[in-house]
């Protein structure tokens, strides 16, 4: 099943560009918090997301849930997309699926949102995984302990933690999703 407004290959180069900077394989549990920082950071800025992904509180903190399940090689549908950038999981990392990916090759992101994955790669790239889970339950109160169970985080509740209008970026956000649907043909 494809979310409207997700792009797998976006995604993908996302993943990329943090296990390049970590020299070619990354920590699951870093990449996901550095993922879902740079989507949140990104709806700072620009009151948008990067990924348009689901976004759902988990025990170790909150998360892009199809991003996640790429990275865990649950999704197979568009799994050509994905294997372009990324290798398959293996153990607790994933890398890079060739070694000269370079930011030339990600063309999916624009340079708002390289800039803002360079921050996020300056501000948290240098910590553990362990200290990184713990910086996004402090710094995401958006994200609750769901109990070894996932809860929804709604966008609404993201931009109203970042002091934005949540209900009417929450709304823009639909409208992309909505458009998304339109313009790929399914109604």
């Amino acid at each position: 099943m494809r979310l409207p407004g997700y792009n797998v290959r976006k995604a993908a180069q996302l993943v990329a560009f943090f296990a390049t900077k970590q020299g070619g394989r990354i920590n699951v549990l870093k990449l996901s918090k550095l993922v879902y920082l740079s989507d949140r950071e990104h709806m700072s800025r620009y009151d948008m997301p990067i990924l348009f992904d689901k976004l759902v509180s988990m025990d170790h903190g909150p998360v892009n849930s199809l991003t996640l399940n790429h990275i865990n090689g649950m999704s197979y549908d568009e799994r050509p997309e994905w294997t372009a950038f990324v290798s398959d999981r293996s153990e607790y990392e994933v890398g890079t699926s060739k070694p000269d990916i370079g930011i030339d090759d990600l063309d999916e992101l624009s340079d708002a949102e390289l800039d803002v994955l360079e921050y996020v790669w300056l501000t948290f790239g240098h910590m553990g995984k362990y200290q990184l889970r713990d910086e996004t339950h402090r710094l995401c109160p958006e994200w609750e302990d769901p109990h070894g169970s996932s809860e929804l985080i709604p966008y609404s509740r993201v931009f109203k933690f970042l002091g934005k209008n949540g209900d009417v970026l929450a709304e823009r956000v639909d409208t992309i999703r909505s458009l998304d649907t339109i313009f790929d043909g399914r109604s």
